[in-house]
């Protein structure tokens, strides 16, 4: 029997069971990682602000109210411990520049093992922050739209807003690289 996240979570501040933890992590650590890497754009960064947020969940010190789903509310947690340190560290979002630069550290992401899915990051990287995590969200962590909300702290309307602005400029995009029926 497959057991909701929401129950793990409960049982696990409940009961302690460690094992409950241990399975939310494995269920979460490669999208929350990811997603936060979308913002600090250092996998040692991002690794390190998972797990962060696992220990913010762990200790109960968040309050999970069950209004969303756990993994809305554990994106919510890393993406507010990701801006904590962009703003400790006054870290911007790189440039274009920047980001080739720093294309090494792709190299440890499993998704871009294939040359289209590397591609196709390439052009998500190019575009603004909002639309990248969007896309993200909804189309890698295959949120619904109020869930991206609420991880974004935006609107629906907002969130339908910027998706259908994201595919846009992503599409222009991969066409600029030459795809053709992007």
């Amino acid at each position: 029997m497959h057991e909701t996240d929401e129950i793990l979570y409960r049982r696990f501040l409940r009961e302690e069971q460690e094992e409950d933890l241990r399975i939310l992590l494995e269920r979460h650590r490669e999208g929350l990682t990811l997603f936060l890497f979308g913002f600090v754009r250092n996998m040692e960064d991002a690794e390190e602000l998972m797990l962060d947020a696992f220990a913010i969940a762990a200790s109960g010190t968040s309050r999970f109210s069950g209004s969303s789903s756990f993994k809305t509310w554990l994106f919510a947690i890393g993406r507010n411990q990701a801006m904590s340190m962009l703003r400790k560290n006054r870290l911007r979002f790189s440039s274009l520049e920047e980001e080739s630069a720093a294309a090494s550290d792709t190299a440890d992401l499993e998704l871009l093992q294939k040359e289209r899915n590397r591609q196709l990051y390439d052009a998500l990287e190019q575009l603004p922050p909002d639309y990248r995590q969007v896309l993200y969200l909804l189309y890698f962590e295959e949120m619904s739209h109020e869930e991206a909300a609420r991880v974004m702290k935006k609107t629906r309307k907002q969130i339908y807003n910027l998706a259908a602005r994201g595919k846009k400029a992503l599409r222009e995009t991969l066409e600029g690289m030459g795809f053709e029926n992007a």
